[in-house]
C-alpha cells in the first residue's frame, strides 16, 4: 500500500463531502423555510464532520488534505438545479436535486470501498464504511422527505 494512493482515495472522498458542504449552504441560502434551512445544515454537518475525519488521516499520513471542489461535472449542474429549483421555491424539485446530489456523494464513498480497498488500511476502511453509512442514511432521509411532499 502507497501512502500517495491512500491520500489520493482519500482526498476524494474529502472532495465529495467539500461539494456536499458547498451545496447545502447554498441551498439553505436560497431557501426563505426554516424546516428546509435546518434540514440542510443537518445535511452539511455530516460532511463537516466526516471532513474533519479524513483530513486528520491524510495529514497522519504526511499529505495535505484537498481544500477543492469539483466545480465542473454532474455535482455542479445538481447544485445549480437546486438553485434554480429554490427559486422558484418547489420543495419537490428542490428535494429531487437534493437526492440527485446524495446519489453522487454514496457513490463515491461504494467506489472507493468497492475499488480502492488494497490502498485502505483496516482502520481507513472502517472510518470510510461508517462514513458512508452516514451518507446513505442523509440520503434515507432526503427522499422520505421528497416522498412526503410528493404524498401532498
Amino acid at each position: 500500500m502507497e501512502n500517495d494512493k491512500t491520500i489520493e482515495v482519500l482526498n476524494t472522498l474529502i472532495t465529495i463531502n467539500n461539494d456536499r458542504i458547498e451545496g447545502y449552504e447554498t441551498a439553505a441560502k436560497e431557501t426563505e423555510e426554516h424546516d428546509l434551512k435546518t434540514f440542510f445544515s443537518d445535511l452539511k454537518q455530516t460532511s463537516v464532520n466526516c471532513n474533519e475525519e479524513l483530513s486528520r488521516e491524510v495529514t497522519r499520513l504526511g499529505g495535505t488534505a484537498t481544500d477543492g471542489t469539483k466545480a465542473t461535472g454532474k455535482f455542479f449542474r445538481v447544485w445549480m438545479d437546486v438553485k434554480a429549483a429554490l427559486t422558484g421555491n418547489d420543495r419537490k424539485a428542490i428535494l429531487n436535486s437534493c437526492e440527485y446530489g446524495e446519489d453522487v456523494a454514496k457513490d463515491t464513498y461504494k467506489d472507493a470501498l468497492e475499488n480502492d480497498l488494497e490502498n485502505l488500511n483496516a482502520e481507513q476502511q472502517s472510518m470510510i464504511k461508517e462514513q458512508h453509512a452516514l451518507l446513505v442514511a442523509d440520503h434515507d432521509k432526503v427522499t422520505m422527505m421528497r416522498d412526503l411532499e410528493m404524498d401532498k
